[in-house]
């Protein structure tokens, strides 16, 4: 396997310093129907299902439909919650004038401004994730939407046997391919020495927690860790599409006035993978 060659990016606001990396790969699969957007304030990661020009085509549509956040200013929650709006309604609409039936799920963060502070409104439906590492501890902020999560919750199968369980793959949410339920969302304060990721189940499938979280805490560039962590799904087999966005909290200022007084540049760094061809 060539070697990945992962950029790094680094953009400084008055309320919070960040830098981060993505990296994905197609893995096993003939091609790469997952989507990443990770461009201040927003870092997301699309899985999309149903085939070519279609599953593709949804998990663009998803992460393209927060776009409209990306710029030096903070998100509001309202702003999420209505790109939200907007990624459903362009991947029904996909569905209604092109007759695909894709879905895809989505998962991630969005630096928000909640009372004058930097917060993560964290968001997710189907089964890619949402960590975050935090003084060395890496919690797993959001839910699997899956059949094998509703088994783990009852008490039928043990969390260390659902990677390989039969029905892993089984998503109960999605965006699209079906009944519509709303993401489910986290507002966290964000703080110095914070690290999320964000990553489809192509990583989380080949790769358990304790793995993620060793190479995490050990590898100290964004960059860096987004490249490890697809390296190692792939070598542990990459039998399906492998997506991450690893994000570094490096500072937060409390007290800061909402006027455009931002500092440093921005990068052209939205990358998403699917869409048309």
């Amino acid at each position: 396997m060539a070697e990945l060659h992962v950029g790094e990016y680094r953009f400084e606001h008055a309320a919070i310093q960040l830098r981060w990396a993505a990296a994905t790969h197609e893995g096993a699969r003939a091609m790469n129907e997952d989507s990443v957007f990770a461009s201040f304030p927003v870092f997301l990661v699309a899985d999309g299902m149903g085939g070519q020009a279609s599953g593709d085509v949804a998990s663009a549509l998803a992460v393209e439909s927060f776009r409209t956040l990306k710029g030096r200013a903070l998100a509001t929650v309202e702003g999420v919650e209505q790109s939200v709006e907007r990624a459903f309604r362009a991947v029904r609409h996909e569905a209604a004038w092109h007759g695909a039936a894709g879905g895809t799920t989505l998962s991630g963060a969005v630096a928000v401004d909640v009372g004058g502070a930097a917060h993560w409104y964290v968001l997710n439906v189907g089964d890619s994730r949402t960590y975050l590492l935090d003084r060395g501890e890496l919690q797993q902020v959001s839910v699997d939407h899956s059949v094998v999560q509703e088994l783990v919750d009852a008490g039928a199968v043990e969390r260390d046997a659902a990677r390989t369980h039969p029905q892993r793959h089984v998503i109960t949410r999605a965006i699209g391919a079906g009944e519509e339920h709303a993401p489910d969302s986290w507002l966290l304060p964000a703080e110095r020495g914070q690290r999320l990721l964000v990553c489809s189940d192509g990583l989380s499938s080949e790769l358990d927690d304790h793995e993620i979280a060793g190479l995490l805490r050990a590898t100290p560039s964004p960059a860096d860790a987004a490249a490890s962590l697809v390296a190692r799904a792939l070598h542990a087999g990459g039998r399906d599409n492998v997506t991450v966005v690893v994000v570094d909290v490096d500072e937060v200022t409390g007290d800061w006035e909402l006027e455009d007084t931002h500092r440093g540049g921005l990068d052209e760094d939205t990358r998403p993978t699917g869409g048309r061809r």
